[in-house]
């Protein structure tokens, strides 16, 4: 596989990945209406950075790293959903005036960034998803060559990645000053909502 080709395939499976509306999308929109487009940008970065992470282990095939994550599924879930829950119940919680980062963890672009990291993280299942992609492309790291394209695809999942954060955060950001604040106060009820709910069915799943 050429270099351009694998950047290109990076770009859109990075891209792909982050679209769906998740946790992560609804954190991001929220955050991006609370306080601004920098903050949902930066959320979304975390997120495209624990996706570029586990892109590298599946594609520089670190087996002791995948089996480890992988054993260790039931306490990152557990995590996982816990975290979803306080975010859930700090969301549905918040008053219009607060900012994003006071309802979400705080920290401000810091705290954004490392809690979508850490939920991101927190679903080690996705490095199957990454096996599977690169396996299906003919990647692994056995020699330079695949090193180089593993390299590149991983670059490519990270940017296609942080376009789709960047073009959600922008985009939400538009209509953000035409959010009234009774507006806001339901998106913080249905958005906490959903988010507990998130969490709710993480933790159904260890059950």
């Amino acid at each position: 596989m050429d270099a351009l080709p694998a950047l290109l395939k990076g770009l859109i499976i990075g891209f792909s990945i982050a679209a769906p509306v998740g946790p992560i999308g609804l954190l991001c929109i929220r955050r991006t209406l609370a306080d601004g487009p920098a903050h949902g940008f930066v959320s979304g970065l975390g997120a495209a950075s624990a996706d570029a992470v586990y892109g590298a282990i599946a594609g520089f095939g670190v087996a002791l790293v995948t089996d480890a994550l992988l054993g260790a599924q039931v306490a990152l879930k557990l995590v996982g959903g816990v975290m979803l829950l306080w975010l859930g119940w700090s969301t549905l919680r918040a008053r219009p005036a607060e900012r994003a980062a006071d309802a979400c963890g705080g920290g401000g672009l810091t705290g954004a960034y490392a809690s979508t990291f850490a939920l991101t993280l927190a679903n080690p299942a996705t490095i199957l998803s990454f096996a599977a992609v690169f396996g299906g492309l003919g990647v692994s790291a056995g020699d330079g060559s695949s090193t180089s394209v593993a390299a590149l695809l991983v670059a490519g999942v990270f940017t296609g990645s942080a376009m789709w954060w960047l073009g959600l955060s922008a985009s939400v950001g538009a209509f953000r000053r035409r959010v009234t604040p009774a507006a806001m106060l339901w998106i913080n009820r249905v958005s906490g909502a959903v988010l507990g709910a998130f969490g709710i069915a993480a933790l159904a799943s260890l059950l």
